[in-house]
C-alpha cells in the first residue's frame, strides 16, 4: 500500500485567464502490460492491490467523479470546456461504456463548448468496431491509436503486444464508425529498426487514411526495462545521427502525402490538428484529473498524488488529491512560452522576446535554424532537428 500524504497540498485561489482556451485532461492509470520503454504513471494488475485498495477502474471512476465535482466548485464559473483528452495508461481498457461514463461525469459538472474536441487514447488490441461505435455515440470526436511500428522485431524490442496489422485495422474501424479525426503514434530509432522499417510504418499509417500522425524519437528513460537492457549492453542506445535521418525520412514521406508538420513531433492534414495539445503549446489552461495528472490555471501549476490507492483515499475525504503546486513567476512563464511556441509551425511571435533575445534570434536566423516570417520566427527544416538547442540559444 503506498504511503498517503499526511495532508494534501492546498491550492491557492485559481483565476482562469479570460479568453484562454480551457481543457480537461483525464488520466487513466491502468495498463494490461508494461512496455519496456514506458515511464508513465501507469500500473498493471500485478502492480496493484485488490479491490479494497481502491486501485480498480470502478474505484478510479468514483474518485474521478468526486475530483471533477471538487474542481468545478473550486473554479467557480469555469470557461466552457473546449477540449477533453483522456490519456494514460490505456483508456480503452475501460471499454466504450466506461469511457462514456467518464464523459457523463464531465458533463455533470462542466459545460462543454458546442464544438468541443473530445479525444481518447486507445491501444489497438483493446478496441473493436463495437468499441468505436460506442465512443461515437457517447460523444467522442477523436481517437489516438498507439501503433509505434509495423515491424514485428521492433514491436518485440518495445514490448508491444499488438500484432503489426491491428492498429491499421483499428484506424479503419474508427473511420467507419464516423471518426473524422484519427491519430496514429509512431516511435522511431528503436534498436534494430532500419530506415525501411520506419518507412513501411509511415506508409501503412498513410494508407490507413488517418489525418494525424505523431512520431517520437525513442528516449531511454531511467528506471525502465529498456534502460536496464541498454545499461547491460543487451541493446545499443539510440544514435543521434540515426534519429535525425529517420526524422527527415518520415517528414518527407508524410509531407508528400499531405500531412504537414504543425509541431515538431506532429503532422496533420488541414483541420486535423489536435486542438487539446495546441492548448498546451500555445498558453492554454486545463484541469488535470486522475492519479498523477498535472493542471495549469491562472499561473498555477499542480500535480496530483500518483498512486491510484492514494488518489482514492484522499478523495474519499472529499479533498482535492493535490501532491504539490507551484505559482509561475513572469520569468519562468516566459521561458516556457518561448520553449513551447518555438516548436510550432505557427511560429514564435517576436513581440514575446526581449531586446537581447531578438538579437540572439537574428543570429540564429543567420545560422539557418530559424526563418523570419513577418513578425514570427519559424523553425527551418534543420532547425527542427535542433529545436532544443535553438531554445537554449534564444534564452541564454
Amino acid at each position: 500500500m503506498p504511503v498517503l500524504p499526511a495532508q494534501p497540498a492546498q491550492l491557492p485561489e485559481l483565476m482562469p485567464a479570460p479568453g484562454a482556451p480551457f481543457g480537461l485532461y483525464i488520466h487513466v492509470p491502468f495498463c494490461a502490460t508494461r512496455c519496456g520503454y514506458c515511464d508513465f504513471n501507469t500500473y498493471t494488475p500485478a502492480e496493484l492491490g485488490g479491490a479494497s485498495s481502491g486501485a480498480t477502474p470502478a474505484g478510479w471512476l468514483a474518485g474521478l467523479r468526486t475530483e471533477l465535482a471538487l474542481a468545478a466548485a473550486r473554479l467557480g464559473t469555469a470557461p466552457p470546456v473546449s477540449t477533453i483528452f483522456v490519456g494514460g495508461g490505456t483508456p480503452s481498457l475501460l471499454g466504450a461504456a466506461g469511457l462514456a461514463e467518464v464523459l457523463d461525469a464531465i458533463r455533470e459538472h462542466f459545460a462543454l463548448s458546442s464544438d468541443a474536441e473530445v479525444t481518447t487514447e486507445a491501444n489497438p488490441e483493446s478496441t473493436s468496431p463495437a468499441f468505436f461505435d460506442g465512443l461515437r455515440s457517447a460523444g467522442y470526436t477523436r481517437v489516438s491509436l498507439g501503433m509505434q511500428s509495423t515491424a514485428p522485431h521492433v514491436l518485440a524490442t518495445l514490448d508491444r503486444v499488438h500484432s503489426p496489422g491491428r492498429p491499421l485495422e483499428a484506424a479503419r474501424e474508427a473511420s467507419r464508425a464516423g471518426f473524422e479525426h484519427v491519430n496514429i503514434d509512431l516511435i522511431y530509432g528503436t534498436p534494430g529498426e532500419s530506415d525501411d522499417d520506419l518507412l513501411r510504418s509511415v506508409d501503412a499509417a498513410i494508407e490507413a487514411g488517418v489525418d494525424h500522425v505523431s512520431a517520437y524519437a525513442l528516449i531511454v528513460e531511467d528506471g525502465t526495462a529498456l534502460a536496464r537492457k541498454v545499461r547491460r549492453h543487451e541493446l545499443p542506445a539510440p544514435d543521434d545521427d540515426v534519429l535525425a535521418r529517420r526524422y527527415e525520412l518520415l517528414d518527407q514521406r508524410l509531407d508528400a502525402a499531405g500531412l504537414r508538420w504543425y509541431e515538431v513531433s506532429n503532422w496533420s492534414r488541414p483541420g486535423g490538428e489536435c486542438r487539446h495539445n495546441l492548448g498546451y503549446w500555445a498558453g492554454g489552461q486545463w484541469w488535470g484529473a486522475g492519479p498523477g495528472a498535472h493542471g495549469y490555471v491562472g499561473g498555477t501549476r499542480w500535480w496530483n498524488v500518483k498512486h491510484p490507492s492514494a488518489y482514492a483515499a484522499v478523495l474519499s475525504d472529499r479533498r482535492l488529491p493535490v501532491a504539490d503546486f507551484e505559482t509561475l513567476d513572469r520569468a519562468t512563464s516566459h521561458v516556457e512560452d518561448v520553449m513551447l511556441r518555438v516548436r510550432l509551425r505557427a511560429g514564435l511571435p517576436t513581440a514575446l522576446l526581449g531586446d537581447d533575445e531578438r538579437a540572439r534570434a537574428a543570429r540564429i536566423v543567420d545560422d539557418g535554424l530559424l526563418r523570419a516570417d513577418g513578425d514570427l520566427l519559424v523553425l527551418t527544416d534543420r532547425g527542427r532537428l535542433l529545436a532544443d538547442a535553438v531554445v537554449r540559444d534564444l534564452l541564454v
